[in-house]
């Protein structure tokens, strides 16, 4: 296998299994905040209260992942047959079962898909609900029977192993040197495969047992991001020196890591400044023994407080950023200064965060086009994305405004592409028009190349009001 095909197969894995988790991240944080309000070492302390702690994390939470990812595979019948196929493994052992969830849901969905194709067009009339109903009944109870026998105990001994693993890491103090890995896998758009992929179900596991979790700091801090764009203010120059100011605010206080991605590509020999910003963050937090009761999603500073374990917590969380950010600034600016000659090209360095984004969406990037027809009324526009939370949102409040200003009535909103249900016009990149089309046929779809081309917007505004 070559190496560029080995990059699709990875991508395309993380692609799915962060596609299982993401549509529950709120489920995790409604988990978290429990854990860190009401758990005997909580922020307020309520034994009866605490009781939810331990049937969300153990029967909720994968249940909600088999049943997301039944629901990819097979549809609604899919998502049923998920859920009850990851009952199977559960029921079999005492530990979280996360990694049992991604897969046993998807199977349960593709046993039902099978099904559904195998007797399309062969159900006498009248029969369809009947064949359905006990259908999914059967094939649910068979797929549960085969995760408990087989499938639970096999990720329960591949789940022991793996926590050994991480143990082993974490004992000899070399968890800092996952930053090498972690960094650059970002600026290619596999943040979300590895943090709610990976580190999610492994903190929400090490959580469970000692009531927060490390691996809930690795990806999320946004230290490492906020030193590239402050040295960006203080040692860089042109547009890229001027757009950082607005950049900081949106990574730090929004959450959208995305933002600080063209100003590594401009300068590639920043991705040492993020790493080395990375890995003196996971440091400080394994020295300090600082750690998150729930995952921080996004990663804005407001969400990484909100799930710290209480007041020393908290200046411990800020610390970490403090010490990530203060590491990257440092090296950032020796290289920045270094190419003070060169030319800062962000509109350039866009692009290629679009093209990189997306690669690892399996697709091929292509030109945005701001052409709509101005048929009918507009009363709505969403703006979307695979995920619904970062870049689509930036790019709806840019739009929003501009909608505003020029006395337009349209609502502008912003949405995952899984999600779409009613809308005069979407808005999203050409490499998922087709699966937006697919989903609201109804609308008018516009594809854009770079959610804050504000260019873009204005063409589309002035086509509007023509």
């Amino acid at each position: 296998m070559s190496a560029n095909n080995l990059k699709v197969g990875v991508q395309s894995i993380g692609r799915f299994l962060s596609a299982m988790v993401m549509p529950n991240i709120g489920a995790f944080i409604a988990w978290g905040l429990i854990t860190a309000l009401f758990i005997p070492t909580g922020w307020l302390p309520n034994e009866s209260l605490a009781a939810l702690v331990g049937p969300m994390i153990l029967y909720l939470l994968p249940l909600l992942i088999g049943y997301t990812g039944g629901k990819i595979v097979g549809g609604d019948r899919g998502a049923v047959a998920g859920a009850v196929t990851t009952m199977g493994v559960i029921v079999g052992t005492d530990i979280p079962m996360f990694m049992g969830a991604m897969i046993v849901g998807p199977l349960g969905g593709l046993a039902i898909a099978k099904f559904d194709t195998w007797v399309h067009g062969k159900i006498k009339p009248g029969f369809e609900m009947l064949v359905n109903n006990f259908s999914l009944g059967i094939i649910g109870m068979i797929m549960a029977m085969v995760a408990y026998v087989i499938i639970g105990p096999v990720v329960s001994v591949l789940t022991t192993a793996l926590g050994d693993g991480v143990g082993w890491i974490v004992d000899r103090s070399l968890l800092p040197l996952v930053s090498i890995i972690v960094e650059p896998a970002k600026i290619l758009f596999l943040n979300n495969a590895i943090n709610h992929g990976v580190f999610t179900p492994l903190g929400a596991e090490q959580s469970a047992e000692v009531g927060a979790s490390i691996f809930y700091l690795i990806e999320t801090n946004p230290g490492p991001g906020l030193g590239i764009l402050l040295a960006y203010m203080v040692v860089g120059k042109g547009t890229a020196q001027k757009s950082a100011y607005g950049a900081s605010i949106i990574h730090f206080f929004g959450g959208i890591h995305e933002i600080y991605f063209p100003y590594i590509l401009m300068k590639p020999r920043l991705i040492i400044a993020v790493i080395a910003g990375g890995m003196a963050g996971v440091a400080f937090n394994m020295i300090t023994g600082n750690a998150l009761v729930g995952p921080p999603s996004p990663g804005s500073v407001f969400a990484l407080v909100l799930m710290s374990t209480g007041g020393m917590g908290i200046i411990l969380t800020l610390g970490s950023i403090a010490v990530a950010a203060t590491t990257s600034f440092l090296v950032a600016s020796v290289i920045i200064r270094a190419d003070a000659t060169e030319t800062d090209d962000l509109e350039a360095a866009q692009a290629a965060v679009d093209a990189n984004k997306a690669e690892s969406k399996g697709q091929i990037p292509a030109g945005a086009s701001a052409s709509v027809a101005a048929n009918g009324e507009v009363k709505s526009i969403v703006v979307a994305c695979d995920a619904g939370m970062g870049s689509s949102a930036m790019g709806a409040t840019v739009l929003r405004g501009k909608i505003k200003d020029a006395g337009l009535d349209i609502n502008v909103t912003n949405s995952a592409i899984n999600d779409l249900h009613d809308a005069d016009i979407v808005i999203t990149q050409q490499e998922l028009s087709a699966r937006a089309k697919e989903k609201l046929p109804s609308a008018r779809h516009v594809s854009i190349g770079n959610f804050m081309d504000a260019s873009f917007y204005d063409k589309l505004v002035a086509s509007l009001k023509a």
